[in-house]
């Protein structure tokens, strides 16, 4: 999400359902807002239930055969190798909106799933994030250096048709959303939201866009989660 704060688009308005992840792989969670990331082994999984959840954000035809990164000690790295140009990772919480409360928590986990034309641009992005999580630089330093990354052209911007899945009924935004609910996004360069109907009474589109990002994420509501079954929350709409 970004980075698109992309993971944080939910905030924008998707149906969220207020309740806390639990399970095995769980990271200890920090109840309290921090002002730069805890100790990086609160944020880490066992790795192959990280590979696990990872998998869980897109359907398995598609979560199968993708590439699954993990998140280590020193950032991201190659846990599984793919056979069909599709990513999938575990974001943490500094990929959240800059204002978030749940920014920094350590239990928040964003399952997602990158189409090939997202992979370049948005792993840019969750890398050089993560690196200045790791570095110790808080969310007003994180954000100078983002903007100054863009405007200098050192981040790309998103590629035509770049799009994630984020399906997993085990995401968890932190205590205010919850898990929301299954979606898919998709980004774009500073796009106009009309071109999409998107943020408008009535319209099934959330859009967001956020700084220092210039990128454009709609957000669409899914009717099922990726092992098939229904969101309670589509059902309820």
């Amino acid at each position: 999400m970004s980075p698109d704060r992309r993971s944080g688009l939910i905030a924008v308005g998707v149906f969220a359902l207020v309740s806390a992840l639990g399970g095995p792989g769980q990271a200890q969670t920090i109840t309290a807002p921090t002002l730069t990331m805890a100790p990086v082994d609160q944020y880490l999984m066992d790795r192959n239930a990280e590979i696990a959840l990872a998998r869980t954000a897109a359907p398995a035809a598609v979560s199968g055969d993708a590439a699954v990164l993990v998140f280590g000690p020193h950032g991201y790295e190659s846990a599984v190798k793919g056979k069909n140009g599709f990513v999938c990772l575990v974001e943490r919480s500094w990929l959240l909106n800059y204002d978030d409360p749940a920014f920094f928590r350590a239990d928040v986990r964003l399952p997602m799933c990158l189409n090939p034309p997202a992979v370049q641009s948005h792993m840019a992005l969750n890398d050089r994030a993560t690196q200045l999580a790791l570095a110790g630089r808080n969310k007003t330093q994180m954000f100078e250096s983002i903007k100054a990354d863009y405007d200098k052209k050192a981040l790309p911007l998103p590629a035509p048709g770049s799009m994630c899945f984020m399906l997993s009924k085990q995401q968890y935004f932190g205590p205010v959303y919850g898990n929301a609910d299954p979606h898919l996004m998709f980004w774009f360069a500073q796009a106009d939201r009309m071109t999409w109907g998107a943020g408008i009474p009535g319209s099934p589109i959330y859009v967001n866009q956020n700084a220092p990002d210039p990128i454009t994420t709609f957000v669409i509501s899914a009717p099922k989660w990726s092992d098939g079954t229904p969101s309670p929350t589509m059902e309820m709409h």
